[in-house]
């Protein structure tokens, strides 16, 4: 089974391609039009060990508003699409990491039902020219077109690079646990239900 997916995404306000395959090596190609988001998706990917490429022409002399949210509606419809029917799947994904001083967790459960709980909050508004208030909104488009319940908490954390980057890395690795493959389970649905 070939778990991978392209999306392209043209509006007024963008230009994306999102090729994304779940069961890579960490390889990423990432241009976003924002350096500091094109190292959070690459720790993403390294970490979930996703290979990814994404690159998006967006409207940044507006801001990087538009280019956040829709590369998160771009990777959650690629992740959707990748994990077709999600026979088999883990389904649920935890991870906690560690960064220097700061602690993220992330608790992801790929049920088809989009939610979005988003506890960090950060000691300063920007990195860089990075506003920090864009990664829930690029976390919440994921949410919404990937159909993930993602609950993300800072716990503690003082450098607000060091803390969304332990987000970022907690993210890909919660996601590929719950994408993973369970042995015992065949081919069966991670439900009760039956469907996801």
């Amino acid at each position: 089974m070939t778990r991978k997916a392209t999306v392209k995404r043209t509006t007024k306000e963008t230009a994306i391609a999102c090729d994304f395959s779940i069961d890579g090596t960490g390889v990423s190609k990432i241009k976003s039009g924002n350096a500091f988001m094109d190292h959070m998706l690459t720790l993403f990917a390294a970490h979930g060990l996703f290979d990814c490429a994404i690159t998006c022409k967006g409207d940044i002399e507006v801001d990087f508003h538009h280019s956040a949210e829709d590369i998160g509606i771009c990777l959650g419809q690629a992740l959707f699409k990748a994990c077709g029917d999600k026979r088999g799947i883990v389904r649920y994904g935890t991870s906690y990491v560690p960064m220097d001083e700061s602690l993220a967790r992330v608790c992801l459960d790929l049920c088809g039902r989009p939610n979005l709980v988003y506890k960090v909050k950060l000691n300063t508004d920007r990195v860089n020219d990075f506003e920090c208030d864009l990664a829930e909104d690029f976390f919440k488009a994921f949410s919404d077109h990937s159909g993930a319940t993602l609950h993300i908490d800072l716990i503690r954390g003082r450098n607000s690079h060091h803390s969304l980057e332990a987000v970022f890395k907690a993210f890909g690795r919660a996601l590929s646990q719950a994408c993973s493959m369970n042995p015992r389970a065949g081919k069966s649905i991670p439900s009760s239900k039956g469907v996801l």
